[in-house]
């Protein structure tokens, strides 16, 4: 398996989302900052979107738009009118019937559009979610089809309810990130700096599957570039230049955000989990934990596993 399908066999969208829509004439929704990856496909006609701090994007028929970074956004006809919050949209689309419509009826300047929205957990996901733009445009070209073709199906699954709706909306969802990355690669290329484009260099996507693969070994930048088959030199110059990291910078990383994910379950002491990712104490663990996370592992475990608690009441 290459390291790319290793990482995305990792993750698994949660709480997935999907509607069909449509709106015509003149019209201007705010969404608010989110957790979510949100992504729109546009089925007929036009209209616009802006995340906060961006400038707007036209969106045609065929038109895809993945939002993976949780910034608040502005959806409509014309983004110059005054917003109404999405909340009030929806009540007021609700009450007029229009939607979830599967048949709309069509109009001149009416847009139909199906969106969907889906959580990422993991520490995969924040190396992810990390590595991509706030707004990715995936104008109509070949592969938009297929990411059309699993939010429609996410949408008539949620819809349905029929037995298994949930999981197989779940397994739609990874499939269009997938699908939605793959052609994202395809039109920004490989001269990217990141995690996520260093995966498609062969030299490299080795070594960082071997540092996923076992997190606590004493992983040396000259073991890595023996693995790659590059110099010690040109390998860490090559290493930095990609994903805009060293090497053990990167694996001290990948580290923090392993151990971040399991004091947030609160069931692991943090001498415990220093030892399974290759510390030899507690206290050189919580340094390099404070240094990456922003503060000491206890205090953090603390507060996530607080935060979970009242998110589950």
């Amino acid at each position: 398996m290459d390291p790319l399908s290793e990482v995305l066999s990792q993750m698994r969208p949660g709480s997935p989302l999907a509607r069909l829509a449509a709106d015509q004439g003149n019209w201007c929704v705010q969404f608010p900052a989110h957790g979510y990856i949100k992504c729109y496909a546009v089925l007929s006609g036009e209209c616009w979107i802006a995340v906060e701090g961006g400038a707007p994007v036209a969106l045609t028929a065929g038109d895809c738009v993945l939002l993976p970074g949780g910034r608040a956004f502005r959806l409509g006809s014309d983004l110059t009118l005054p917003a109404v919050e999405v909340e009030t949209y929806l009540q007021q689309k609700e009450a007029q019937g229009a939607l979830n419509t599967e048949t709309p009826e069509a109009s001149p300047d009416e847009v139909t559009f199906i969106g969907g929205a889906f959580t990422l957990p993991g520490p995969q996901a924040a190396l992810l979610l990390g590595a991509l733009p706030p707004l990715i445009h995936l104008k109509r070209a070949t592969g938009q089809e297929t990411l059309r073709w699993y939010l429609e199906r996410m949408e008539q699954e949620l819809r349905e309810e029929r037995p298994g709706a949930r999981l197989v909306a779940e397994h739609l969802a990874q499939l269009f990130l997938i699908q939605a990355l793959r052609v994202y690669l395809d039109l920004t290329g490989t001269d990217q700096v990141g995690w996520l484009f260093a995966l498609t260099d062969p030299e490299l996507s080795g070594t960082i599957g071997a540092m996923h693969a076992d997190p606590a070994f004493p992983w040396t930048v000259q073991c890595l570039a023996g693995r790659a088959g590059l110099s010690r030199s040109t390998f860490a110059a090559r290493f930095k230049a990609a994903v805009g990291m060293a090497p053990i910078e990167y694996l001290t990383k990948w580290r923090m955000l392993l151990a971040a994910e399991r004091l947030t379950g609160g069931r692991e002491t943090v001498s415990s989990i220093a030892l399974s990712l290759g510390y030899e104490s507690e206290a050189a663990f919580s340094t390099a934990f404070k240094r990456v996370m922003g503060g000491p592992p206890r205090r953090y475990g603390r507060q996530r596993h607080r935060g979970a608690d009242a998110a589950a009441d």
